[in-house]
């Protein structure tokens, strides 16, 4: 019976096939571009599912989405829950300020909090207290324009999985071996996936470090860093402190949210 595809990350529409990766013992007698071994395919069959078993993590994504134009989102990730929360800065080089705010998101919701001008408008609106406007993901095309910002959350939730993949689905030659190198001070293993996407797994214990893919058909490599692995607890905001976007419409629109 053949393997099933290894677990697939869904954003803006497009299955994101995850190409997970493992740390075998150095680089003799291998060279870049050479297909996994059954030894990787072990390893790389339960990458989500140690993200999994660990609970969550701390994260960084950068996204350069335009012309002298970053967004990086930076925060922690429960797996477990699916649950996370990041402070979103987008920067330009063209002397414009910063944009920072703060999110909360689900698969399935997003809060935006900490925009210049939200609460006094959401208190000109009649929800005085109210201090993040609440909105559904939008990530599927049908629903309306993907936001990146939601795409970027829904493959953050997407790295973990309760159970392994079949290791065989990493097996003929679609999955690389691309070396190792150093992230942050940690020495990882790279490999290669399917539409030019790279994993790097860190070598003392094969957890996932770093994930580089494009979203969306988009031009320009979205790159997930991983740290610090482990238990995380993270509260989305009170009732009393949330606004729903489709009840404040004009306050979405007006502050970009």
């Amino acid at each position: 019976m053949p393997a099933r595809p290894p677990r697939l990350l869904v954003a803006a529409g497009l299955a994101l096939a995850l190409a997970t990766g493992c740390t075998t013992a150095g680089g003799a007698d291998r060279s870049p571009g050479d297909p996994v071994t059954e030894t990787d395919a072990q390893h790389l069959a339960g990458l989500l599912q140690r993200n999994q078993q660990r609970g969550g993590a701390d994260f960084v994504v950068t996204a350069p989405y335009g012309e002298g134009t970053v967004l990086t989102l930076t925060g922690s990730v429960d797996f477990r829950n699916g649950v996370g929360r990041a402070q979103a800065v987008t920067s330009f080089d063209d002397g414009r300020p910063d944009d920072v705010r703060t999110l909360f998101f689900t698969d399935d919701e997003t809060w935006v909090g900490d925009v210049p001008g939200l609460v006094d408008a959401l208190a000109g609106s009649g929800a005085a207290g109210a201090t993040y406007l609440r909105r559904p993901t939008t990530t599927e095309a049908e629903d309306g324009v993907p936001l990146l910002l939601d795409v970027i959350t829904r493959v953050l939730l997407n790295l973990s999985a309760r159970e392994a993949d079949d290791p065989r689905a990493f097996l003929g030659g679609d999955y690389t071996w691309e070396g190792q190198r150093s992230i942050d001070s940690r020495l990882t293993t790279l490999f290669g996936a399917p539409e030019g996407r790279t994993v790097a797994v860190d070598a003392a214990d094969d957890l996932l470090t770093q994930f580089v893919t494009t979203v969306g058909g988009s031009a320009f490599d979205v790159t997930v860093t991983l740290s610090e692995h482990g238990m995380r607890r993270i509260d989305l905001p009170a009732e009393e402190e949330t606004a729903a976007a489709a009840e404040h419409p004009d306050v979405a629109a007006a502050l970009g949210i």
